[in-house]
Parts: structure tokens; sequence; C-alpha cells
């Protein structure tokens, strides 16, 4: 599906074909005689176009023809059906900047293109670089949003395993931490982009248009120390956990050894009583009451020492 917006007088207009001043918006359901029309319509390579449909596309850029692309990572929510799969992933988005329009693909939904087309009333299309870094900005805070539901996600299942010690809390963990690592890996893509952008300054932008680059990089910079972070903290509760788990473990197995010991010598001395051969009081009227009380001597004397060993 294929979009085009006007900012006409301040308002976000819908158009039919696409015209000077235009955004272009590119949706899925994606359809190659569609990326082949719009390539020969608006003179695009149509690589530009499909180079979206790969879902581990580099962040990256380059021009040809005098028409430019960028390559940028976004968040989105994984709507997998698996349960082992990561919650959040990131998909690239295509920039193309025409010599009238400007031009995003994108080969999944995207929340950050959702939120810039709700404020495109505020934007000029015909303001190019000033769309493109204000769609790195919605990205941005996109990656930072995304961020800080995560971390709440991780509280919310350390707490849970920590009442609980199952296995789901853990797979849960799991998946929490296969979304840090595509956001870590798509993050630090994003900023060798920006980084390379600048040093080039490959957008041909302004003073103004740097500077707002610059606090692009300053924020990308701060989403990606804070997926480091969330990270490192959720391997070593990941860590913490193996280890209290088989600490538990251990002192399972111990308490059990333990009660194997306790009930075991009382059998022997009952076995011993009980074998065909004469023995020691045989014929006593009290034979009866002899390995009971050996048996009661020998587990609470075993029981004391293994409490005061703390086995218990």
């Amino acid at each position: 599906m294929i979009q085009y917006f006007q900012n006409i007088n301040h308002q976000t207009v819908e158009i039919d074909r696409p015209d000077n001043g235009t955004w272009v918006n590119v949706l899925p359901p994606l359809k190659q005689e569609e990326f082949s029309k719009l390539a020969e319509t608006l003179d695009i390579p149509v690589d530009f176009l499909t180079d979206s449909l790969d879902i581990d596309e580099r962040a990256r850029f380059e021009e040809e023809d005098n028409v430019k692309l960028i390559v940028i990572k976004t968040p989105t929510e994984n709507n997998s059906f698996n349960e082992s799969d990561a919650y959040y992933i990131t998909i690239p988005i295509c920039i193309i900047l025409t010599h009238n329009q400007i031009v995003t693909v994108n080969s999944f939904e995207n929340g950050a293109i959702k939120k810039f087309l709700n404020t495109f009333q505020n934007r000029h299309p015909d303001k190019k670089n000033m769309m493109v870094l204000k769609i790195f900005e919605k990205i941005t805070k996109a990656y930072i949003d995304y961020l800080k539901e995560i971390n709440q996600r991780r509280n919310v299942m350390e707490q849970k395993l920590y009442a609980s010690n199952r296995n789901e809390e853990l797979l849960e963990l799991m998946r929490i931490q296969k979304s840090l690592v595509y956001f870590v890996t798509a993050l630090r893509s994003n900023e060798m982009l920006l980084l390379k952008i600048e040093r080039t300054n490959f957008l041909g932008l302004n003073e103004d248009e740097k500077e707002l680059l610059k606090d692009m990089i300053v924020d990308i910079s701060q989403a990606l120390e804070m997926a480091n972070i969330y990270t490192n903290i959720l391997s070593s509760t990941l860590d913490a956990f193996a280890s209290i788990i088989s600490n538990n473990l251990n002192n399972v197995l111990k308490r059990l050894t333990s009660i194997t010991i306790i009930l075991s010598l009382p059998a022997l001395v009952t076995g011993i009583y009980g074998m065909n051969v004469p023995i020691p009081y045989a014929d006593s009227p009290h034979a009866f009451y002899i390995p009971i009380i050996l048996s009661i001597g020998i587990s609470v004397v075993i029981s004391w020492y293994f409490l005061k060993k703390k086995w218990f």
C-alpha cells in the first residue's frame, strides 16, 4: 500500500498521486508491481525500495543518480507466535530523498512512522533534511520507550521469580534478553550511521540542522547506554538465579541424603535383630524393646549431629 501526504495550510492531507513536496509512505502489504510503478514514477532505483524487505539489512546510506537512500533500524513488537522468540525485534526502514519528495518504505507496521504521521501537520516536506532528522528523532524516542517497557517487564519477572522460582519466569527473562540483544546491535549500527552522516555531511545540512543531528547522536548514545546497562543487569540476574537454583538443589540433595542416613541405620539395627540366628538377649522378655530403643537412640544422635552441622 502506498500513501501520499501533503501539508496544506498546516493540515495533513492524503492525496492520490505524488506531487512536489509530498511525503510518500509505503506500507505492507508490499507488491513488486507497486515497487516497479513507484520507481518509474519517482525516478528511483527499484533496489532502494526493495532493500527494506530484508529484515537483516544493515544501517547504511548511499547515493545513486542524485537519489539518496538511508537505511536505519527501528524497534517494533514481535508478533511471532513462538513463545521462545523475543518480545521486540528491530526492522529496517528505508528513507529515500528524491528531487522533490521524501519516501519512506516499511516492510512491517512501524510505530515510529505512525507517531511521525500524527505530527506531520507541523512538518514541511519540502525541507527534506529536517524531515529525515525528525524521523530519526521519533525512532530514537521509540527505542527509549521500548527500553523503559523492557526494564519494567524485567522487574516484574524478577519479583515473580523471587517468589516462585519457576521455569516460566526464567523463560520470560530469556525473551527479554533476546530483545535487548536486538536493540544493542541495532542502536550501535544506528549510532555509527549518524556519526558517518555527520562526518561526511551526506545530507548537506545547515548549521541548525547539524546541531539537531548532534542532539540525535547524543540521544541514540543514551539509548545505547541504557540497552547495555539493562543487558548487563539481566545477565547478572540470570547468573545469580542460576547460582541460587544450583545452591537450592544442593541443599535439597543434602537433606535427602541426611534423611536416608537417619532411616537406614535404624533399619540396619532391626534387620540384624530380625535374622534367624542366635543373638544376644533373644530370650529376654524385653527383646522387642531393645531394637526399638537402639533405633530411636541412633536416630536422635544422628539427627542432633546433622542439625549441629546445619545440614537441614
